[in-house]
């Protein structure tokens, strides 16, 4: 565990230490060199966390004045609930902050925004590769059981 850990939202000056761990992230999926996301989408992404019209949301991991994770979640309707559906879309710690509470933190802080928000339901997805992932996954939350179909147009 680390200690003294706080989990808030992420500030303007956040954005050098936030973007080093959100290309941490999508290199770790495979988004990097020449599969790299382009600049305008991680600019969009910067900018919807500060629009209020915007339901993205992101939140950070700060210990002693250094960033080492973050937590990215939206809300949505859903045909099957009244409150809004809460979607975390992109999980992340640093390498040296794995194993030590920072991923937890971050998801229980979004359960407990979801609740505020009105929201029944937090889910994510993850890819089945990323076994040190679902350790944790397995015990702060359940398998749905359903299989994600895409299709890039």
């Amino acid at each position: 565990m680390i200690h003294n850990v706080a989990i808030r939202p992420v500030r303007h000056e956040d954005f050098p230490t936030w973007k080093r761990l959100w290309d941490g992230y999508n290199a770790f999926y495979g988004r990097i060199g020449p599969t790299a996301l382009p600049a305008d989408i991680t600019s969009m992404t910067w900018s919807r966390f500060f629009d209020a019209y915007e339901p993205v949301h992101a939140l950070v991991a700060e210990s002693n004045e250094q960033l080492l994770g973050l937590a990215h979640f939206l809300y949505h309707r859903s045909t099957t609930q009244l409150g809004p559906s809460c979607y975390l879309q992109d999980l992340f710690t640093l390498d040296a902050a794995r194993g030590k509470g920072i991923g937890r933190a971050l998801i229980e802080e979004v359960y407990r925004r979801a609740r505020e928000a009105g929201s029944p339901r937090v889910y994510w997805q993850t890819h089945e590769t990323n076994a040190t992932a679902m350790q944790l996954y397995e015990q702060v939350a359940e398998k749905s059981g359903f299989v994600v179909y895409r299709k890039l147009l």
